[in-house]
Formats: C-alpha cells, structure tokens, sequence
C-alpha cells in the first residue's frame, strides 16, 4: 500500500452504454473489449497471452485532491482501510485469499486516482473481481480496526519524512502550486491521522467508491466476452451514486526561490524546476517530447557529464491532470561547487530555449516513445497500468493517443512549449547537499528485553466463492519453452519467441564478482570500467554511437549486465551496435581521466553516508575479518588507477565463456541463434576462468550497530546471521516454504500479523533468505519509531524460536505452498522477469526449469520438514543488529 508521488519517476522521487465498443488493439480486434455498464462503471478488457496469468486494476478517480481541508491523508488511510476489511470479506479473509492466489496484490493512492491490483492465474479471475466489488460497497465500521492500521500508517509517513529527497518535494509542491489541491501529496500527516476517525473514513469511501467514479482494466490471458459477462455478473448490481463536487483548480504564480536542504546520499542535488502543462492540456505531447529531448545523450545538458560537470544531469517530466513538473537534475560530488554547477544547468536551459531544439532530436524522442508504448505489452501487469494512467488518470481513450499525439509533435511545437514553461523568472531552484554520518557505535545489547508472545494467525473461513483457491495444490507447470544451447566460444544462449509485443528484447549477464576479482590495491576499477561504456565504442564515438541507437529507437545498455529492446525490423542493427559496445568498447583515456576524478570524489562521499556506513557495518558484523565481501573502494584506490588497469581487468572479466544472453520476443528461433553467432560468435577468451565465488564464512558473533542518521525521523533496521548452508542443500527449500509462513503474505504470514496487523509497530517486515554456492544469509528487516525498535525485534525473534520448537499448522504450510505454487505462473508474467530468472538460474548452475523442479519439492515437504531445517540453520539469539537513524530507546 502506497502513496504515490507524482515526483517518483525522477531522481527527486503516475456516456453510459451496455454495448460493448471492439476496437482494435495488436492488430487483433479481439483481443480488446471495453464498455460502460449501466451503473457507469467503466470496464477495459485487454487480452495478453505472455502467460496463464491475469491483472485487474480497479481505478477510482479520488485521491488527495478530494481530501477534506486539514485532512490530506483521508484518501490514502481509506486506501489502508480497504485491506482491513468489508462487510462479507474481513482483514483475515482478504489475506488468506490475496496469498492463495499468489499473494500479488496491493494498492496506491495518488493525487487523482486511487488504484487497487491484483495479479493472479486466469482461471481464478471470479475472485479479485468479487473482492472488489465487495470492497466497492462498504468497509466494516470499527473504530479499533482504524486504530491499530492508523500506527502502521503514520509509520509509513515516518519512513518518507526518513528521506530527505521527499522533504524536498513536499517543499516543491507548496511552492509550486501554493493554494490549490496539489500543494500537498497524497502521504498525509501523523497530526490529520491522529484526528481521523473510522466514520470519517467510511464517509468518504461512501462517497467517491461507487461504480460511476470507477475504471475497472483487466489484462490478461482471458476471454474478453466471457470476462464481460462475468464482471456484469459481479458489479452490475452495484448502484451509482450522485459524487460530490471536484475541487476547484486555481493556479498562482510561481514565485522564483532557491532551496537548500541536506540529504543523506553520498552525493549532491542541483535541480531547477518547472510548472509544466498537465494531461489535460493541448501542449502535454509536445511537453513530453522536449522532456525527452533535455534528457538525450546528445543533448548539452547530458553533455555536463563527459565534461565532468556532473555526476548525471537528466530532465524529468511529472504530470497529473491539471499541471506537471520538469525537473532539470544533476549530481555533484560531495565539496564540489554546486552553485557553479546550479548557475551552469541555467545556463544551458536558458541556451536551449533561445536557439531551439534539434529535428533530428525531436525525432528520435518520437521514436522511443513509440517503442516505450510497445515494451508496455511485454508485462501483463505493466499493460494493465498503461491501460489505467491512459484513461483513468489521464481522461484518454487508450494508451494510443499519447503516441498519435507524440506522432503529430513538430520542432515548432517543441520551441514554443519550451519558450512558455521553461521560464527561470518562474523557477524553483534547489541545492541538496550531502550529510555525513557520525561514526557507528557498537554495543552488546540490542536495547531491550520485553517478552512479546508471538502468535499464530488463525485458522479462517473463506467466502464460498474463494473456498476453490484452497480446495487443492496446482500443479507445479510451466507455459515456457526456452531454447538453450552453447556456442562454440562458450557462450550460453537461450532463446524464447514470444508474439505480445512488437519488440525483440536480449538480456546478458556475465558471471562476476568484483570483491573476488579485482586485484589488491585496484578497488573501483569496475565501476570506472562501468562508466567508460557510455563513451562509445572503437567504430563510433560517444556521439556517434548514441545517434546509431536513436536512428532505430533502440534501448541499450553495456557491461557485466547488458541489454538491448528494439523494434523487430531493426533488431539486428540493434544486436550490432550492443555487441560493438560489449565487445570494443572505446575505453578513451581522456574520459577515463575525467571519470576516474569524479569516481574518487563520488567515492569519498559514498564512505561517510549513513546507507553506506550501514551497510558496510551490517557486512563486518557477519563476515570475518579479512572477508573479500568487506573490500572497500577508496579515493585512493581509485586515483591509483590507469587506464591500462582498467583495460586489463575488462580482458580479464569480460569472457565469452562466462556468459549468458537470452533473446525474447518476436522473433524466430533460427533467426536470433545465426545473428547472435554472427555478432558474438567471434568473442574469444585466453586463460582459466577467475573465481567468482566467496569463500565459505563460519558463524557470525551476536553484535549490535547504531548508525546515526539526523535526516531520519524513523529507525530503519536489520537483523541478519550468516547461514554455511549452500544453495545445493535441499534443506534451501524447507527454508523459503518456512519463510512464506513467516513473511511475503501480508497479513496471512507471522510476522505482518505480529507486527503491523496487531502491534501497528512498522509498516513493514521482510523476511528473506540469500544463498549462493559457498554460504548464505538470513536476514530481517524493518522500520519503526525509535521506542519500538526492541519490541519488533523480540517479535522477530520470537517467531522465528516458535518455527524451530512448533510444528507450522496445516492451514500455514498449505498456503505457503499455495504462494510458493501460483507463483511460477506469476513470475513469467513479464519479459524482464522471465529472461532475468533465466539468468539467475544459469549462475548458480541450476536448471532453466528450477521453479517447476522447486514446485515439486514444495508439494511434497511436510510441517516437520519445516520445523527441522529452521532448527538445524536459524540461531535466533545470535542475530546481529543494524540500526541506522535516531538511537534507540
């Protein structure tokens, strides 16, 4: 559950009718259905076949806007409240059903929309759409149910106020539009919750969740008449309701200013802002298009960054219905000069605006913006958002008319918009500075020794309609048939065409571990290596090679992890410029130098920020000393280096024979295996391979860290042990069927039951296991008050003692698996996803198929199974302790 900020995307933080319309969508007219049902629910059925899998997104159209005055949270505690439960579907239920289905759901609030997903396997499609229409309705009135869900929010308010970056942008908006609804996000503040009440909530509720406010988008591999007829069945007999009046939108002008905060990064902030149009306006494309254009690679404000005027420097354009912000951003190192680097991003914004932007530019950002449309396709969940932002947040038809809008764009159209917004005389300008951390401070106790009895969720009744998520086990399958062979240089090569989408998309990754692999004394060589592969290739220069990729819209990236998403026609041209970046890289030494400075300076930021300190602190604590995972990079290890080094690690690490590339998309087989042969087969390596692999570590020492923070309000914490256990011991699986009864369910699992449903201390717990090839880690996190810090980690610690001495019940072991099971599906609900578990998989030696070889092994585990693994690898009183903020009391 979250309250979404416009701002996220950038550095600093989107008729009545009962006849169904066909239009089309892919070229296939079927595969779309739309319609209003005569309560003026809107309903958008999109058909996507990348998997057994379905997306339902009810969107109504209320969010911070509609807050009642002195109340700017109402819309987001009320998001809160629909997981508390509603008449006929309590808090226990919705969470017993959410993890039976996969356990993929949650909800955001916004300024203008409030949006509510799940995403689970087609055939149980009936059940989050009788979830919503029964939280359409009503919420249950409990004044305690508000009560204990009121701490886990005002948490979550914490952990923003935590983030500096955030205490900016709430500063941005008053300023920016002082006066009207979007002066405030849709956070709210611990005053406004303090003073709400449960009857409050249900009237607004009452008020704005009807059919008539609501955008229902389902994608998915479905029927779409069926799915018609089934959502009428459900939500058809719902009534519209008269809705109260919007909020009047009156804009003031934007008075200049200059903020200065601090901030916990290990670098600096510069960023100029500026009140652009909203969705709503005739000049949002060509907004858009000139956003894209100030952040091309090409472009003069990019262009601070080869010079060494920048750590980065990109533009970032927000929009909600009414406005929008532009964000000229760039990072500077800490010490350096930021209000030479502030004046200089007004210089060249100043530049840009009175000389006129580039055709070719203009161009090209037309052409990503196309392709970025397509690449929605390849994630049925990311359809099924593209799909809500186009209508229900923006008032499109579809997601189509942004692009036939970016389409019509002109370089005049560009200019002028450019001419009317980008205007310093209107902007707020902004330094953000880094804070360095006071040393860390070592104690044996971790602050405390209340007693928490730990509890089992109960046993729950499902609604009858949901009994069939329980009734038995899936069948541990999967709908993928990936072809994997080994070139002749050693490459692994796995191939998967898929037709969702018009896009072809190749995934690399190269086994490497530069805590084992770089050379004593040449700490950061990887990361200047990184940097370097932006600066073009032995053929084309930095210039040139971006301009290749704009010609053909292609996405690309080079390194240990490298990438490419291109249109199919140019997918070849595509593969070319990626295997030219991978494989002769320009490596410049003249840039080098310029990085090699920046990377020294960035460096010793990096070592005095608190997320760093932490940690670096969390790794000495569970390691021994002299462990290659406590390596560090010093300035002077990096000023140490020459360009020779860095080309001598690249032939050392960079092998053909350590690498994976899997290609996915619309393509055929024997066409990517011959261009991928083509472009790679001729990538040779001399040598044994390097090691890559840390070696096994003993048992850590019980020891507690706090790591003092002044920007955060909130304590964040981690608990972690280091586990000898290896990812070949078929105990792993007993292990993370035991942590899904733990964490990863919401309030299904142990401790979000403990520690948020019932104890409202954090917003939220994880629970996590990461085991390699030579040892593991358990770790837990979370984040509370500084008083409670004690309290939640004795819940932790209670529950995980309870997992070794209790067998788990056979209600919790079910649906742990049922998490584990329906998760297969779930997870190939995406391209990225797919190719990026394929990956994984190939690293760690495992087979492509390991999720059905794991389903299986899930089914078959038993609660004793459980409880014996927790026992024989899990220390719970030998944890050690990180706390990064306030110090604990």
């Amino acid at each position: 559950m979250i309250a979404k900020n416009f701002g996220a995307k950038s550095r600093l933080l989107a008729v009545f009718s009962s006849v169904a319309l066909l239009l089309p969508v892919s070229s296939h007219a079927q595969d779309l259905l739309r319609t209003t049902l005569a309560n003026g629910l809107q309903v958008i059925i999109v058909r996507n076949t990348l998997a057994p899998v379905v997306t339902t997104m009810v969107n109504y159209r209320v969010g911070s806007d509609e807050c009642p005055a002195g109340f700017p949270g109402s819309a987001h505690a009320t998001e809160h409240m629909m997981f508390r439960g509603s008449p006929g579907v309590d808090a226990d239920q919705l969470a017993a059903i959410s993890a039976a289905m996969g356990g993929d759901d949650n909800a955001d609030t916004q300024q203008a929309v409030t949006q509510y997903f799940f995403t689970t396997t087609s055939e149980n499609l009936d059940v989050p759409l009788r979830v919503e229409a029964t939280r359409m309705r009503d919420l249950l009135p409990d004044q305690k149910l508000w009560a204990k869900e009121r701490g886990a929010i005002e948490q979550e308010v914490a952990q923003d106020l935590s983030n500096p970056t955030y205490v900016f942008y709430t500063q941005l908006l008053s300023a920016m539009f002082k006066g009207s609804p979007y002066e405030h996000d849709a956070l709210g503040t611990r005053p406004s919750f303090d003073k709400t009440t449960d009857a409050d909530l249900r009237a607004f509720h009452n008020a704005w969740y009807v059919p008539n406010n609501a955008v229902l988008v389902i994608v998915g591999n479905v029927n779409p008449h069926s799915t018609l007829a089934l959502v009428k069945d459900i939500f058809g007999g719902i009534p519209a309701k008269k809705l109260p009046d919007r909020p009047v939108f009156n804009f003031q002008d934007v008075m200049p200013d200059t903020l200065k905060l601090q901030t916990d990064l290990p670098y600096g902030l510069t960023a100029v802002t500026f009140r652009l149009p909203g969705a709503d306006s005739p000049d949002f494309a060509a907004a858009q298009i000139l956003s894209d254009v100030l952040s091309s690679e090409r472009g003069k404000l990019y262009g601070m960054v080869p010079a060494g005027h920048a750590l980065f420097a990109e533009f970032a354009y927000d929009t909600l219905p009414k406005s929008g912000l532009g964000y000229a951003v760039a990072g500077f190192p800490s010490g350096a000069d930021s209000t030479n680097q502030l004046e200089e991003v007004k210089r060249i914004l100043s530049g840009e605006v009175a000389s006129g932007f580039d055709a070719d530019l203009i161009e090209a950002a037309k052409r990503r913006e196309i392709i970025s449309a397509e690449l929605q396709k390849n994630s049925v969940s990311g359809l099924a958002s593209a799909w809500s932002e186009a209508v229900a947040v923006e008032g499109r038809t579809s997601p189509d008319d942004d692009i036939n809008a970016f389409r019509q764009v002109t370089v005049d159209d560009v200019n002028r918009v450019a001419k009317k917004y980008l205007d310093l005389d209107h902007a707020i300008s902004a330094i953000l500075s880094p804070q360095e951390s006071d040393k860390p401070i070592s104690s044996k106790s971790f602050g405390g020794a209340e007693n928490f009895a730990a509890s089992k969720s109960t046993n729950v009744k499902l609604p009858p309609w949901a009994r069939k998520l329980t009734d038995k086990l899936p069948a541990a399958i999967s709908t993928l048939s990936p072809v994997t062979m080994t070139l002749t240089n050693g490459i692994t090569l796995i191939v998967q065409p898929e037709s969702v989408s018009g896009t072809v998309s190749v995934f690399g990754k190269i086994k490497n571990n530069p805590k084992v692999q770089v050379p004593d004394g040449h700490e950061g060589v990887e990361a200047v290596l990184d940097k370097l592969f932006s600066y073009g290739t032995k053929s084309l220069d930095r210039l040139a090679f971006q301009k290749a990729l704009d010609d053909i819209g292609a996405n690309e990236s080079a390194g240990v992890d490298f990438s490419l998403q291109v249109l199919p026609d140019n997918f070849e041209r595509g593969l070319q410029l990626l295997a030219d970046n991978e494989l002769s890289p320009a490596l410049p030494e003249d840039d080098f130098k310029i990085i090699q400075e920046q990377e020294a300076a960035s460096v010793a930021g990096e070592l005095k920020s608190p997320d760093h300190i932490a940690g670096h602190a969390l790794t000495v604590a569970l390691f021994p000393t002299n462990d290659p995972s406590q390596r560090e990079t010093t300035p002077d290890s990096v000023k140490s280096l020459t360009i020779g080094d860095v080309k001598n690690y690249y032939q050392a690490a960079f092998r053909p024979d350590m690498t994976t590339i899997v290609v996915i998309g619309n393509i055929d087989t024997d066409t990517a295996v011959s261009l991928v042969e083509k472009y790679f087969g001729g990538w040779t390596a001399a040598g044994d391979k390097p090691s890559t692999l840390f070696p096994p570590a003993p048992d850590n020492t019980v020891s507690v860290t706090h790591v003092p923070d002044a920007s955060r309000v909130q304590d964040k914490v981690t608990l972690g042990e280091t586990l000898t256990l290896t990812r070949t011991n078929p105990d792993y699986y007993a292990l993370q069927l035991g942590n899904h009864v733990l964490g990863g369910g919401f309030y299904a699992t142990r401790l979000y039951h403990d520690l948020r449903q019932n104890g409202g201390l954090v917003y939220f717990v994880s629970s996590s296991f990461n085991v390699g090839l030579t040892r593991g880690v358990y770790q837990s996190a979370y984040a509370c008050d500084p008083p409670n810090v004690a309290k939640a980690r004795t819940l932790i610690v209670n529950d995980l003692k309870q997992m070794q001495r209790e067998d788990v019940t056979d209600r919790e072991l079910h649906q742990a698996k049922l998490m584990l099971l329906r998760d297969i599906p779930l997870s190939q609900a995406s391209v990225d996803e797919i190719a990026n578990g394929w990956l994984g998989y190939v690293a760690l030696g495992l087979p492509l198929d390991e999720p059905v070889v794991a389903g299986k092994i899930y089914t078959k585990l038993t609660a004793n199974d459980v409880k014996a693994a927790f026992a024989k690898w899990l220390r719970p009183d030998g944890l050690v302790q990180v706390t990064q903020g306030p110090q604990p009391h």
